[in-house]
């Protein structure tokens, strides 16, 4: 079962803020035209977005609980036929086709837990492209601000849900908590510096495009998050 199962009915509510990235996502999705592939579908916070502005999707996803979600959403929203939904993993996505861009949104890579995990993410991803497509992802490493402001407390991050974050900066983890009404649970991210991902999709075959501070496309000048552009060799 994936950590995410027991808050898939809770996770459309507790991200309910978190809108800044869809539009650059799906303005990539436009420009490569369909379909893409989006690795870490969940719900369909980008997906459906991505299939109203006239894109398909072969949306990836570990959790059977978040796929049903996104399902019901798709059939909502009018966008059915346009969402190809499949259970897999970040690692061995179960699709044949090849396409002109692969997205990772909303950090899903920092579920990786060591580089060989990445490198196997990332050669993945690699193998859904052709020739030149691109790889779409944004990862974060958390400031020590930020870990001092969470580090072990209950915060109410939505109207009744409530998020913990137990950090530790020598093995780089991150513990999040999450619990509301209909669920709770708790999983753990592995975060990176800039430039071990730099030297991964390097290693990976990938060339790197863009390397943005945040999602209006500001060239990276430090701070926690990272949105990258990389090319298939």
């Amino acid at each position: 079962m994936s950590v995410y199962d027991p808050i898939a009915r809770v996770y459309d509510p507790w991200s309910t803020g978190v809108i800044e990235d869809i539009s650059f996502y799906v303005d990539e999705a436009v420009a490569a035209g369909g379909p893409v592939v989006e690795l870490g579908v969940g719900t369909g916070r980008i997906a459906i977005p991505t299939a109203m502005a006239g894109v398909d999707v072969i949306g990836v996803d570990s959790s059977p609980g978040m796929l049903e979600v996104c399902a019901e959403h798709a059939r909502a929203a009018g966008v059915a036929e346009r969402l190809d939904l499949r259970l897999g993993d970040l690692r061995t996505p179960p699709v044949e086709e090849r396409v002109a861009l692969v997205t990772c949104p909303f950090r899903a890579y920092l579920h990786l837990s060591s580089d060989e995990e990445r490198l196997e993410g990332l050669a993945a991803a690699r193998r859904l492209l052709r020739r030149g497509g691109r790889l779409v992802f944004d990862v974060f490493a958390p400031s020590a601000a930020d870990i001092e402001e969470t580090h072990g407390l209950w915060l109410e991050r939505e109207p009744g849900i409530f998020e913990r974050a137990d950090w530790d900066r020598d093995a780089q983890t991150l513990t999040l908590s999450v619990r509301g009404e209909l669920g709770e649970s708790t999983m753990t991210l592995w975060w990176l510096e800039p430039e071990r991902w730099h030297s991964l999709l390097a290693e990976a075959g990938f060339a790197v495009d863009g390397c943005y501070g945040w999602f209006d496309r500001r060239p990276y000048a430090g701070g926690e998050d990272t949105v990258w552009v990389a090319r298939r060799r």
